[in-house]
């Protein structure tokens, strides 16, 4: 840590005054403030100056600064790293300052810069994990995210690996070990490590059974959990094990058409956004990018989606609306017709999914959406009865799981009711 220099005595009292003030300060003075006394009192103000540094970093005037925005957060990490790691709060002051570094880098697009410091993170919370004693290593998941976008799968999978093991010592917490373990069934998949991917699903189904049944989670979570696990164990080929799991889903959505209200106004905001995640990860796998292209990390939040992949995966809304119309306007009853039509569903599911993502803030739209896949499904059921089936399935329980998330449990229930005599 560096020693105290001489500072003009004027500068000191100036900077004290303006952090002692009881009006409100600028991002920009604070941090002017934190420079001059961090030579002063540097293990007092380093902390504080890495802390303005990421503050003024969010500020409106680097909006569209984001090379500005990354000197800032560079000079965060060298405040930060001059801490002497004795102090009590080095740890927590470096990984912030570098996790501000990683957002700055993935906004610029230097990738490998990014990924290189979510590996410090890592490193940093590893070292403070031995020294604590607690077990929580922090930079688990950012790592791993940082894998999973790079198609990295095996390796994400090892990393969550480690994620959930630590995560079952403390328990569900709130469901944060539930995000992390959809996040690890995701990567299992993605790395073809397919038993294992199912074992993890069940595990994943007894807790949030458990969970619920205690009132720590909501029954819907458990829900989705169970839908998803349906269709993993058709995947695999094992469909008396996967009609069992539907039944015992439709056992639970019976429950809900009767008592899910009062759940829903506990629970709606979170319940949403697991089925979001849970619904792109029944997709994801017919919409893998080529190798070496970026990838939406499957089994993750949108908000924790690099801005690249964000802007990448979102841009082609427009183009897939574009190609199911034009699909729409070509397809006919000739002798290719099913073969269009089973395309056209292909894409509209790609691009339902891409607003259920966001649907919290569009849910006329994203309604309309399902309503749209369930009529093109059962166009081509008309067609081509075996591929009609099995589309129809898909789409009757995709927008059966969006009304879930909506509320509207009565009739998510009558579709629900017509996907057996599919099978």
């Amino acid at each position: 840590m560096p020693k105290p220099t001489e500072v003009d005595q004027d500068s000191v009292v100036r900077a004290r005054n303006i952090l002692l003030a009881s009006g409100r300060r600028t991002p920009r003075e604070e941090v002017d403030a934190c420079r001059v006394l961090a030579r002063v009192s540097p293990a007092a103000y380093l902390p504080r100056l890495a802390r303005a540094l990421r503050h003024l970093s969010y500020d409106r005037e680097y909006r569209d600064r984001p090379e500005d925005r990354l000197a800032l957060c560079e000079e965060a990490v060298a405040a930060a790293r001059a801490l002497d790691p004795a102090h009590p709060k080095y740890a927590e002051v470096v990984y912030d300052a570098l996790d501000g570094c990683q957002r700055a880098l993935y906004t610029l697009g230097r990738r490998d810069e990014g990924l290189a410091v979510r590996a410090e993170m890592l490193a940093v919370g590893r070292t403070r994990a031995e020294s604590s004693g607690d077990g929580e290593v922090w930079g688990l998941s950012p790592w791993a995210i940082g894998l999973l976008e790079e198609g990295r799968y095996a390796e994400a999978a090892d990393v969550l690996s480690e994620s959930v093991a630590r995560g079952r010592r403390r328990g569900p917490r709130e469901g944060e070990l539930a995000w992390t373990f959809l996040q690890w069934t995701a990567a299992l998949d993605g790395a073809g490590r397919t038993d294992e991917a199912l074992t993890a699903m069940a595990e994943l189904a007894a807790m949030e059974a458990a969970e619920a049944e205690n009132g720590g989670g909501p029954r819907a979570c458990r829900l989705y959990v169970l839908i998803r696990y349906a269709q993993m164990l058709d995947d695999g080929l094992r469909h008396a094990d996967a009609t069992a799991v539907r039944q015992q889903a439709l056992a639970l959505l019976e429950e809900l058409a009767v008592h899910g209200q009062e759940e829903a106004r506990r629970w709606s905001g979170y319940q949403a956004s697991f089925w979001a995640v849970l619904f792109f990860m029944s997709v994801a796998g017919s919409e893998r990018p080529a190798a070496g292209q970026l990838r939406p990390p499957v089994g993750t939040g949108v908000h924790h989606w690099s801005p690249g992949v964000r802007e990448r995966y979102f841009g082609t809304r427009e183009t897939l609306r574009a190609d199911v119309d034009r699909i729409e306007h070509r397809a006919a009853d000739g002798p290719d017709g099913p073969d269009r039509l089973a395309e056209q569903v292909r894409l509209h599911r790609m691009l339902t999914v891409r607003w259920a993502l966001s649907w919290e803030c569009r849910t006329a739209r994203v309604r309309e959406l399902f309503d749209e896949g369930v009529a093109l499904a059962r166009r081509l059921r008309r067609q081509d009865a075996v591929a009609g089936d099995r589309a129809l399935a898909t789409a009757l329980t995709s927008r059966a799981t969006f009304q879930v998330a909506a509320t509207e449990f009565t009739a998510a229930l009558d579709d629900f009711r017509q996907i057996p005599e599919l099978h």
